[in-house]
């Protein structure tokens, strides 16, 4: 910061004239130094300085902004604690029929650790670009604690969920995953701690046969 404010500081008096000079102790005039210190400076050569510095300014303080902007916190509908351990907050209801066991769903989600680190998104935080993940219903296919989360959501609904080690990355075969690299190093070096994951359910694809499970026939 020490820098930043002498490089914020205007030039002194004696920069404003054309040719400038530097001053030489009085007695060392005839010193041999004097060829020096007296070297000549041209107005171009001040200006392009000062000019190079007022652009490390702006740049330092385009890099000292925060990369991730501020969120709001969501008006919470309702809490429900499960008997696994996980912790939903409905925050959109949503609308249409739910999500039940072995449905194809599709959706967004933001993943964090519990102090609150980002982890992935599948949406750009950016661009508003979003990569939405299908996934069947299925704890074979997907970490228990978020198929926990999906089940019972509707299309456009929003819930944000604390899911504990026990349901979540048991393994590495289980989804959602990221692709890139960086993400996926970071998600599975987390893994055996809590996760907050915030998930929108975009569409139901194929909900299950009359047959299932939870038919009422």
């Amino acid at each position: 910061m020490a820098l930043l404010t002498f490089l914020m500081l205007s030039p002194p008096r004696c920069m404003e004239n054309a040719n400038l000079k530097c001053a030489v102790p009085k007695g060392l005039e005839n010193n041999s130094l004097r060829a020096i210190t007296e070297r000549r400076f041209s107005r171009r050569l001040v200006l392009h300085f000062l000019g190079i510095n007022h652009v490390i300014y702006k740049a330092s303080l385009a890099f000292a902004a925060p990369i991730m902007p501020e969120m709001k916190e969501p008006e919470v509908i309702r809490t429900l604690k499960l008997p696994s351990g996980v912790i939903i907050q409905d925050i959109v209801e949503g609308g249409g029929p739910e999500a039940h066991d072995g449905d194809l769903v599709e959706f967004n989600y933001v993943c964090r650790r519990s102090n609150g680190y980002f982890v992935y998104s599948t949406v750009d935080q950016f661009s508003g670009e979003s990569k939405p993940v299908t996934l069947p219903l299925d704890e074979n296919q997907m970490i228990v604690g978020l198929k926990e989360v999906l089940i019972g959501m509707r299309s456009n609904g929003k819930r944000r969920a604390l899911i504990p080690p026990s349901m979540g990355y048991v393994n590495e075969n289980l989804k959602p995953i990221p692709e890139e690299f960086g993400p996926r190093r970071s998600l599975f070096s987390h893994a055996q701690e809590p996760l907050v994951f915030e998930v929108q359910l975009l569409k139901i694809l194929s909900p299950p046969s009359s047959t299932s499970a939870y038919s009422t026939k």
